[in-house]
């Protein structure tokens, strides 16, 4: 009878994409109240702890989970999505580009969830479902997916920094707004046409 690994959810890449997640509200509050000059420091922060997470979970076996490897992208989405919406209403980003990445974003959480309950061994009990602690499924995202964050990530910097620097109107931002509309599109699309092949189902026995 298969069983579901236990590892311990309490590594420092973990830790650090929790902290990501926790920095999130701040941001959102520190733009919503216009404080776009500390918000950028926020946000550096923010991109630090993912940079330190990803370098640590590559770099020390003992580090790395398959609790991590939906966490990290979890946290980024939980952040970009808190500060689109933050930037929209600061009227730094358009409201239809936001809506796009948000329902994006839901439709592949949701894919998590159906794919932690398809994997999870029987009895399928709600602690053991959120039971951090039981992997199931290592996910693997795609290279236009990667590509993606990246480019929301920039994005995100441009604007928080456009109030600081007067450049809120710029060709080059709103060109920006294009470019990150498309890859988000595309994004959505390679994990529909990939499918399975973003999860490694984990089965020991």
């Amino acid at each position: 009878m298969p069983c579901t690994p236990y590892e311990n959810p309490w590594t420092i890449p973990n830790i650090l994409s929790l902290a990501r997640i926790g920095l999130a509200p701040v941001l959102g509050y520190l733009i919503v109240e216009e404080n776009f000059n500390i918000a950028l420091g926020v946000f550096a922060l923010a991109g630090i702890t993912d940079l330190l997470d990803g370098f640590i979970a590559r770099n020390w076996a003992s580090q790395k989970s398959a609790l991590g490897s939906a966490l990290d992208p979890l946290a980024d989405k939980i952040l970009i999505s808190v500060l689109y919406v933050s930037l929209s209403c600061a009227s730094l980003i358009p409201v239809p580009l936001t809506t796009l990445i948000i329902l994006r974003d839901i439709v592949l959480i949701a894919a998590v969830f159906y794919v932690r309950y398809k994997t999870l061994s029987p009895p399928r009990t709600v602690g053991k479902y959120f039971n951090p602690c039981y992997a199931t499924a290592q996910l693997k995202p795609t290279f236009v997916s990667k590509m993606n964050t990246a480019v929301q990530l920039i994005l995100v910097a441009a604007s928080l920094a456009a109030p600081v620097f007067d450049y809120v109107d710029s060709i080059y931002l709103q060109t920006l707004w294009c470019i990150t509309a498309f890859t988000t599109a595309a994004s959505a699309y390679s994990y529909y046409h990939y499918g399975r092949k973003t999860v490694q189902v984990i089965n020991n026995k």
